[in-house]
């Protein structure tokens, strides 16, 4: 799905008379005092002679966060209504911003033109919120219901110049359009995703945005003894691929590997997983989709670095031919691991990547996957668990707390690792021990990435897909998870090396 038409506005008093919006949102704050109205909407209450946060509570509004109030200007203002979101606690944060203009952009669905003042206190974040907020899949429904906002005017900020404010929209619109990018692959059913039909929209919008990009059928993984990928996908009717898209910027100072798992559907394969949620095992290729997305983002902002996504695709299915417990692969490089569970099947395939990704010499690398059910068990549904070398990890966690996609460092504990020994090959793909399968999934990772090389492993189990009800700037199914972290990184690179 499109991102809404967004165009940057300044705000008076005057331009407010004349603004083709039918909604003007406002953001509310909740203090001891009672409601009170953030930066931003000065013209707006001016409209209401200096009364909109009175009328607001007498209308119940409290600031809380997320909460939504809609108020009819009466002739006040050229628009017919104020939607009033709430940003919670009065020490607003770009977090607060983000998740108010989601709630918001949830709310304007069937409004045709909207302009938001949130804005005046985070332009970045109000942009990437009303986009991600406004975000709908119903590619497969008949009654589409109301259409999400088309077009939004931003308010500048007061402070900076017109050139900072427009790079500022102009990037946070192309984030925004990379992680709902990664939404639609992730909504799209496996019926029709699967690792061939990936592999062909990923050459489209790679030519699309002038990535280079390569892809290996099942006939070139055998010649070149991709193991892994081979050995998850034999069980499928539809053979694995691994796709290649390297973006080369301008003066490029760094090199950058990204790998995705992307198994478009995982039934745990000979150890089948129970029937009961299963349907959510559509989402098992969200990292692929994202680091897809992370590289066609880089060539939108002309970073000055060389991407690579390394993408790797398959089915985990139970079937005649399918690999079994107890079976022993010879992953790309060379290393063998015996298989004791079908349904760790993503390690697999991402060994045989990270490899891959190894040979061209990065200078750091990044891994996302929907890993493990230890990682929500541990952190929930809602914090990625990063793993991987020291201060990288450490620097990836905290790029993506600063982004609101909430990550926490996880160690790589030593005394697990004589857990992964195997009889008869290099190692085994899980552990006999029920505690610790994130960290143990992370540690059988390791065994595939050079010793000099810095790397990040993200867990985003829990946080790429959400099944419960819509809150902030995330709605139901794909969330885009961690498409804004490594967005963050690339850019931090960029400047920082």
């Amino acid at each position: 799905m499109a991102v809404p038409k967004l165009a940057l506005t300044e705000l008076t008093e005057a331009s407010l008379a004349k603004t083709r919006a039918q909604t003007v949102v406002v953001g509310t704050v909740q203090t001891a005092g009672g409601l009170e109205l953030a930066a931003g909407s000065e013209a707006v209450d001016a409209a209401y002679g200096g009364t909109l946060a009175e009328v607001l509570t007498t209308l119940g509004a409290t600031g809380a966060a997320e909460e939504v109030v809609k108020v009819p200007s009466l002739g006040r203002l050229a628009a017919d209504v104020v939607l009033a979101v709430g940003l919670g606690q009065p020490e607003v944060t770009a977090e607060q911003v983000r998740r108010a203009s989601g709630a918001a952009g949830r709310a304007l669905a069937g409004t045709k033109r909207a302009l938001t003042t949130l804005s005046a206190v985070d332009l970045q974040a109000a942009t990437e919120g009303i986009a991600l907020g406004a975000y709908t899949f119903t590619e497969y429904k008949s009654d589409k219901g109301d259409k999400p906002v088309p077009a939004v005017d931003v308010a500048a900020p007061a402070e900076g110049s017109t050139k900072q404010h427009r790079a500022t929209l102009k990037a946070a619109t192309a984030t925004a359009e990379a992680v709902c990018t990664t939404r639609d692959f992730i909504n799209t059913p496996p019926n029709d995703l699967f690792p061939d039909s990936f592999a062909d929209r990923a050459r489209t919008l790679a030519e699309e945005t002038g990535v280079a990009v390569e892809v290996l059928d099942e006939k070139q993984l055998k010649r070149k003894g991709f193991g892994g990928i081979l050995g998850v996908g034999t069980g499928s009717s539809r053979p694995p691929r691994l796709v290649k898209m390297t973006y080369r910027g301008a003066k490029a100072r760094k090199k950058i590997a990204l790998v995705g798992k992307g198994i478009t559907f995982d039934t745990g394969g000979i150890s089948i997983k129970p029937a009961a949620n299963m349907d959510a095992m559509t989402s098992d290729m969200s990292g692929a989709a994202a680091v897809l997305s992370s590289v066609l983002l880089a060539a939108k902002l002309k970073l000055p670095l060389e991407v690579t996504a390394y993408i790797p695709l398959a089915e985990n299915m139970p079937s005649a031919t399918a690999y079994r417990p107890g079976d022993v692969l010879t992953m790309y490089g060379g290393k063998t691991v015996e298989v004791l569970n079908t349904d760790a099947e993503g390690r697999l395939v991402l060994a045989d990547a990270i490899v891959r990704a190894a040979e061209d010499d990065p200078d750091y690398l990044v891994e996302t996957s929907t890993l493990t059910g230890a990682q929500v068990v541990a952190l929930g549904n809602r914090t990625a668990g990063v793993m991987g070398s020291d201060e990288f990890r450490d620097r990836v966690a905290e790029l993506g707390r600063v982004t609101g996609e909430n990550a926490w460092p996880m160690p790589l504990p030593e005394e697990l690792r004589a857990e992964l020994d195997s009889k008869l090959a290099d190692l085994a793909n899980v552990t006999g021990a029920r505690w610790g399968g994130m960290l143990a999934a992370g540690i059988f990772l390791r065994e595939f990435v050079g010793d000099d090389l810095p790397w990040a492993h993200i867990d985003i189990a829990g946080p790429s897909y959400n099944t419960g009800s819509p809150w902030g700037y995330t709605g139901k199914g794909g969330t885009g998870v961690p498409v804004r972290t490594i967005a963050a990184l690339l850019t931090d690179i960029a400047d920082n090396g």
